[in-house]
């Protein structure tokens, strides 16, 4: 869907690698972070190129920056609806090992963009790639074309994680007998409908 999308110009979706903007001659865009301490910090330098080379214009209200942290605020569906309507372009910062030189939020600050940490979870991964990929999903699925049909959201149909059932009516498997329920074949829509919404409830 999303190779789709992005074939019809529905979503632009572009990765830059912060090795093309490192000044060193390795291409290094990591270091020991200063006070010691285990593991490297993502250097500010090619950052700040990287964040240059993008040419963000000025209307700050429709640029989204964001800087995955375990620390941050939790990411959720409600975000995600909310940013595909306010926002023309969400720029990701994907942090490495253990993170991103903390100055680079002063950067983006002075020029005038605001920045949030975001976390996708209650817990912590190795980078922000994942979590970038989430926000990308979650976001591009609220934007008008990306599904084809705007009733194609879950949430719009039935809500949140409602059974669904598919044919064959009945599947046998080792001697064991897998129905569909009765009531989803009866034609009786109303009870269909009351049944998925008090599944709805349960599960939000």
């Amino acid at each position: 869907m999303m190779k789709r999308a992005r074939a019809k110009r529905v979503i632009d979706v572009r990765v830059h690698d912060l090795r093309e903007f490192s000044r060193d001659k390795h291409k290094k865009v990591d270091d020991r972070p200063y006070g010691g301490g285990p593991g490297m910090v993502v250097k500010l330098e090619p950052l700040v190129r990287a964040i240059s080379s993008l040419k963000l214009k000025m209307k700050s209200e429709k640029v989204k920056v964001i800087l995955f942290s375990a620390a941050g605020k939790q990411f959720n569906s409600k975000m995600a609806s909310d940013w595909a309507k306010k926002y023309d372009r969400i720029v990701m910062i994907a942090g490495h090992y253990e993170g991103v030189d903390e100055r680079v939020k002063k950067v983006i600050e002075n020029l005038k963009f605001k920045i949030e940490n975001l976390s996708i979870g209650p817990y912590i991964l190795t980078g922000g790639e994942l979590p970038a990929l989430v926000v990308i999903d979650a976001v591009s699925r609220h934007i008008p074309g990306f599904l084809g049909k705007a009733e194609s959201l879950e949430e719009k149909r039935h809500g949140v994680g409602v059974p669904a059932y598919t044919r064959p009516e009945v599947f046998r498997w080792r001697k064991k007998r897998y129905a569909v329920p009765k009531f989803l074949l009866s034609g009786d829509h109303a009870r269909i409908e009351s049944w998925r919404s008090s599944r709805a409830r349960k599960r939000l």
